[in-house]
């Protein structure tokens, strides 16, 4: 009975042929990464009594916009 390549034991070094290796070093940034037509989206968590009255996100952020707006200007990177 012939020995198969898998009965073989394999060596660490030599799982990989050479054309597969690759050199870090030489890549480049994915020019296409950042052309995402989705809006970028944060999850919030609303408590039950609020998502009682607010049962979309778009009544959510309505309401929140408005108090943006209200809000006085707050001074230079000063955030609630």
């Amino acid at each position: 009975m012939n020995k198969t390549p898998f009965d073989q034991p394999s060596n660490s070094e030599d799982e990989l042929l050479p054309e597969y290796r690759f050199d870090y070093k030489k890549a480049k940034p994915n020019r296409f990464a950042n052309r995402s037509v989705k809006p970028k989206l944060t999850v919030v968590v609303l408590d039950e009594d609020v998502a009682e009255v607010f049962s979309t996100s778009e009544s959510v952020n309505k309401v929140l916009r408005a108090l943006i707006e209200a809000m006085p200007q707050a001074s230079s990177g000063e955030t609630a």
